[in-house]
């Protein structure tokens, strides 16, 4: 029986994908277990992708607690998927859409799925306590670790991850990984998106500093 399971941390999510490409992926395509490639261009762009968006308020900045929406898309046929939600971060899970799935349901701390076809898409949302204050008017948000995994490898995937927050509340002081080739960052006054395209397993960072002036300022 083919079976997925998917691990989340605080946001992330850590995979194991049963994977059928539009072409054959060649053995340079794979990453290795320890290494990070971050691809200019997808060799499979149709395959696996992954999105979150994270909705940081005022409360947000006082709690932690922020409210997240995570879809994962184009997925591969499998009998059984698990996912895996950090349970001393996490305060509630939804299941919000599913498509190309045969059932879905929240068990305790994790989500589950039985008989996901090809293309399969299911997004879910929670609430959980993702945001880490620093003091000083900064704050620090982890996305990961996401992978797709292949036997001893890592394939190719994209992770589309966005936050929003009130005009003016935040801005991105940093974020890791930095812009480069496979890295895409772009930032507005009500919230950031990263792209990145990778193989490997993936730990991405936000570094949000609070604007002088805004409301409820720290």
């Amino acid at each position: 029986m083919s079976y997925l399971r998917i691990v989340w941390g605080a946001l992330g999510a850590l995979g194991l994908v049963l994977v059928a490409q539009a072409r054959p992926l060649e053995l340079d395509d794979i990453a290795r277990e320890g290494e990070l490639r971050l691809l200019a261009e997808r060799p499979d762009p149709h395959a696996y992708g992954y999105e979150s968006r994270v909705r940081i308020d005022d409360d947000s900045l006082r709690t932690g607690v922020v409210r997240v929406e995570t879809c994962h898309l184009r997925m591969d046929p499998n009998a059984r998927v698990v996912v895996l939600f950090n349970r001393d971060r996490v305060e509630s899970i939804h299941i919000t859409r599913t498509q190309g799935v045969e059932r879905a349901w929240v068990e305790n701390h994790r989500v589950e799925l039985a008989g996901v076809e090809r293309g399969a898409t299911v997004c879910i949302e929670l609430r959980s306590r993702a945001l880490d204050a620093l003091g000083h008017g900064r704050w620090r948000l982890h996305v990961g670790p996401l992978m797709r995994r292949y036997l001893d490898g890592f394939l190719p995937m994209e992770a589309d991850l966005a936050v929003t927050w009130p005009d003016g509340l935040l801005s991105v002081e940093a974020v890791d990984p930095a812009p480069q080739p496979g890295v895409r960052l772009t930032a507005g006054t009500d919230g950031a998106r990263l792209h990145v395209t990778f193989a490997g397993r993936l730990s991405a960072r936000w570094e949000l500093r609070h604007n002088a002036g805004a409301a409820d300022g720290r």
